[in-house]
């Protein structure tokens, strides 16, 4: 059975007459690389500076490793790794220097573990170059360095990779990547880049307005961005036949009313069409479907809005 690592109830922060996140109910298991999808104001930061402890809620409750109280939370957290705000390093320091600080900072007694850090990140051939001469990935791919250095069963990522071009994000997606299977690190990641997070999530949590309208598996998502040929028939039943005997496929489904959805012949609708009308079955309508991550978040907050 796969343990829990994140649990909200009814996790609730206020700003005076301003809901910022409202009642969230979430749950996030092991292992798991959890894309946060939210428009800018949604309430995505603060429910994850709530998590981290880095914000305190108004009401509700958080489960960090099965931990509630006070006290077991701020242990839990000792196993969580993350960037929430970009971190302060010295800009005329290296980037081994300024994990040094770090590590005699927080108390991390393994020396070795700069080097090893470094190399997983891919800044370990930088020498004595200083973090102020590092590029936006460089300084970015520092700050996931920072929040693995401890070795967290947790990782969560507000935001990382905006900013960066193509090559700098395929770079650090490829470090998630990496982390997550051969480490097991559970991640939390948000992004206005949905695209990006569909290569990456295992499943997906949207926010808008501070309320959580859906939790689902990538899996569950992608078959609902399915692309399919819809058509609306007279007949489902006569429909259904056509489809098996004379299309030759059983790759479909017939949804409530008068309504089927033929995942063949997508690029073909129009002999979808001619099959039924040859055979007497009224067609209402034919629609190509399918959408992807960008689209769905639209269409699930219920409107042109840019995520």
């Amino acid at each position: 059975m796969t343990n829990t690592v994140i649990k909200t109830k009814n996790l609730t922060k206020k700003y005076r007459s301003h809901l910022a996140v409202d009642n969230a109910d979430l749950e996030i298991k092991q292992g798991e690389v959890f894309g946060l999808v939210g428009k800018n104001g949604a309430g995505k930061t603060t429910l994850l500076r709530m998590i981290t402890g880095l914000t305190m809620p108004t009401s509700g409750e958080i489960e960090l490793f099965q931990e509630t109280s006070n006290e077991g939370l701020n242990k839990s957290r000792m196993r969580t790794g993350s960037i929430i705000e970009t971190p302060s390093f010295f800009p005329y320091l290296s980037a081994r220097k300024n994990l040094e600080y770090y590590r005699i900072q927080r108390g991390i007694a393994e020396k070795d573990v700069i080097d090893d850090t470094l190399k997983i990140v891919g800044l370990d051939n930088t020498g004595n170059k200083k973090f102020k001469n590092f590029s936006l990935g460089m300084k970015q791919r520092l700050g996931l360095a920072l929040a693995i250095m401890a070795s967290p069963d947790l990782l969560i990522l507000d935001e990382p990779i905006n900013g960066l071009d193509p090559t700098g994000i395929v770079e650090f997606r490829d470090i998630l990547l990496k982390l997550n299977r051969e480490r097991n690190i559970t991640i939390i990641i948000s992004s206005h880049i949905l695209s990006e997070l569909a290569q990456l999530a295992t499943s997906f949590g949207f926010i808008n307005d501070g309320r959580f309208i859906e939790q689902i598996s990538a899996k569950d998502l992608e078959e609902k961005c399915r692309s399919s040929v819809s058509v609306k028939v007279s007949s489902t039943e006569k429909a259904s036949a056509v489809i098996e005997k004379q299309l030759g496929s059983t790759k479909y489904e017939v949804l409530n009313g008068n309504e089927i959805r033929i995942y063949d012949y997508i690029n073909k609708p129009e002999v979808v069409a001619e099959a039924m009308i040859n055979n007497g079955i009224k067609l209402y309508s034919l629609n190509q479907l399918g959408a992807n991550l960008e689209n769905y978040f639209i269409d699930l907050i219920g409107g042109n809005k840019h995520a």
